[in-house]
């Protein structure tokens, strides 16, 4: 198994796509109280910055800001996992799951990108903004309830426009 390095950046910009393990569940959307918890939780623990959050039904991409001094996302990840599961009720787990103590609701890993500039800063906003719409959930992105957009002053009504 290959070892990846991530970079030892403290206080970085980080672009993240977190799945479930089973494509085209809607779990994340039935349960986004849970998520909201989880997600409350760790960051009342361990501090963090969000720039952009989409809840999508067996994904979420987000952006967040890393204290500075701080570049341990990869805990947070595994608390929010971690209190999500727990929230929800046991169900049979597969056994390469049960040897680990895993419930088998999330994938292991999760894919993250630092943030290099500020073009490349609104590229990943962008992406989250327009995923609901990419997937076909909404024609606009203004529709999704589970999005960041509706905060962000960046966000532009016309984005849906520019794809």
């Amino acid at each position: 198994m290959s070892t990846y390095l991530r970079p030892n950046i403290t206080g970085a910009t980080v672009f993240f796509t977190v799945k479930l393990a089973e494509r085209g569940s809607d779990l994340l959307l039935r349960e986004i109280g849970a998520l909201r918890e989880a997600v409350r939780v760790t960051r009342a623990e361990r501090p963090f910055g969000i720039d952009a959050w989409v809840v999508l039904p067996d994904h979420i991409h987000c952006i967040w800001q890393m204290p500075v001094g701080d570049r341990d996302y990869g805990t947070r990840w595994r608390l929010i996992k971690a209190r999500f599961s727990r929230a929800l009720p046991k169900a049979q787990t597969r056994r390469s799951h049960q040897t680990r103590n895993e419930r088998g609701i999330w994938q292991r890993r999760f894919w993250e990108h630092h943030i290099r500039d500020e073009a490349d800063l609104y590229a990943h906003l962008r992406y989250c903004w327009m995923n609901p719409v990419k997937h076909g959930l909404v024609a606009r992105p203004e529709e999704w309830p589970f999005s960041s957009a509706h905060r962000d002053p960046r966000f532009s009504p016309n984005m849906h426009l520019m794809m």
